[in-house]
């Protein structure tokens, strides 16, 4: 069975990798081909959209990273929470994610949800 805590350790290292190249390579090491991405804000399938998804959330808030929160884990499932913020600050941003491990122990799917975000 794959480690769902370092599957969910690794997957928010992917959701701060800033260079493109690196976080590319993570995306093609983590995710399944046909792996997708859901959350309030946006639907992705495939490896170069999860990629490109990333870099989108990355440009709307630069300099923040993302922290994982305690991981719930059993059978292909996981769920963790994670906070986004200044590097040593309070978050601005709190969500909890459910990922999905294919038979292989990559991601096949990511449900993401939004607990506390930003007024206007």
């Amino acid at each position: 069975m794959t480690d769902l805590q370092q599957l969910a350790e690794r997957y928010v290292a992917t959701w701060n990798e800033t260079d493109p190249t690196a976080r590319r390579k993570l995306v093609d090491e983590l995710w399944s081909e046909d792996g997708r991405y859901t959350d309030p804000l946006m639907a992705v399938t495939g490896r170069a959209a999860v990629c490109d998804a990333i870099g989108a959330a990355q440009a709307q808030f630069p300099g923040l990273v993302f922290t994982l929160g305690p991981v719930d884990a059993h059978h292909d499932l996981a769920r963790f929470t994670w906070e986004l913020g200044p590097a040593g600050a309070e978050a601005l941003i709190v969500g909890f994610d459910v990922l999905v491990a294919d038979a292989d122990g990559r991601i096949a799917s990511v449900f993401g949800f939004l607990d506390r975000v930003p007024t206007a």
